[in-house]
């Protein structure tokens, strides 16, 4: 009795006819997954903006309140009410104790002399540090 081929012609077809199908599907559910990725971006982008257009259609009531736009001035601009005596305090400044001199820092010469100190410098060759310079 002959042994039967483990791969018939019929087993070839139905392969090259599985492959064809899946490689011909591939790219459309490709695509599908892409455009549902961006449609939920694009719904994020959407509920984003419609928030800010709710704050700013909030901020613009608002300012059509009259009693906002008087809280605004007078804690912004410091403005008072006709008849009413209105004070600024001034937060105190940070006093320097007595017995602390205050730290001064080394001058710095002007640009003109470390430029000049280091041409000298260089002609002689010596290659000195100059004075000002951080190197």
């Amino acid at each position: 009795m002959a042994k039967r081929p483990q791969l018939t012609g019929r087993a070839a077809v139905l392969a090259v006819v599985v492959c064809a199908i899946a490689m011909s599907l591939a790219y459309p559910i490709r695509e599908y997954v892409a455009q549902r990725r961006y449609i939920a971006q694009l719904e994020q982008q959407k509920a984003r903006e419609l928030a800010e257009i709710k704050e700013q259609e909030d901020r613009y009531r608002q300012h059509l309140d009259p009693g906002y736009i008087k809280r605004q001035g007078r804690e912004r601009l410091f403005y008072c009410d006709p008849g009413h005596k209105c004070f600024v305090v001034m937060r105190d400044r940070p006093t320097q104790s007595k017995g602390a001199a205050p730290e001064k820092k080394a001058a710095k010469p002007p640009w003109y002399q470390t430029l000049w100190e280091s041409v000298e410098a260089a002609d002689t060759g010596t290659g000195a540090k100059v004075a000002g310079t951080g190197g």
